[in-house]
């Protein structure tokens, strides 16, 4: 089934940006589960770890867009966050630009209230969640407004210019 994110990626012409701020996504997630459980992907082993949202990446940076993927974590991690660090290797193979930015480094900066994505500076596609990190509308919700859009931009880039590039982040 396409997602409001994979729509609106398969249009973008340059960007797209990505802003990611809770600590628990999804807890019910089976592959979270199989982590917990020990599970950890094989980087030499691409067939094991390979899934249909990396070739929307692959695909998209593939014809010249920049993805950019930004996580503000509080540390030391969550379990759930810990977990997607374990797993941003298949991100980086796929196309993606990711950085990590610790909550103590950001207490100066002004950041949106919920996650989502910015296609093409003018393009948001907000993620709404409940405390638990679950979908309250997995439909999503995207704004076309240039100027809300600049808005994300301008603290996203603020935030993306302190974050730790992926292969330097090492969690507390």
């Amino acid at each position: 089934m396409a997602t409001a994110v994979r729509e609106c990626l398969a249009k973008a012409r340059h960007s797209a940006m990505h802003l990611e701020m809770r600590d628990g996504y999804m807890r019910d997630d089976p592959e979270f589960i199989r982590w917990q459980n020990g599970h950890r992907y094989d980087p030499a082993d691409r067939v094991s770890w390979w899934r249909p949202w990396l070739d929307v990446v692959a695909e998209a940076t593939g014809r010249g867009v920049v993805m950019r993927r930004l996580r503000v974590v509080s540390e030391p991690l969550s379990d759930y966050v810990r977990y997607e660090y374990d797993g941003t290797f298949t991100n980086v193979a796929a196309g993606e630009d990711v950085r990590w930015l610790p909550r103590s480094r950001a207490r100066d900066l002004l950041l949106p209230a919920l996650d989502g994505w910015v296609m093409d500076q003018e393009t948001v596609v907000f993620h709404h969640f409940s405390g638990d990190g679950e979908w309250t509308d997995p439909r999503m919700e995207v704004v076309h407004d240039s100027v809300l859009a600049a808005k994300y931009v301008s603290a996203y880039e603020a935030a993306w210019e302190r974050a730790i590039p992926h292969a330097e982040y090492r969690p507390a």
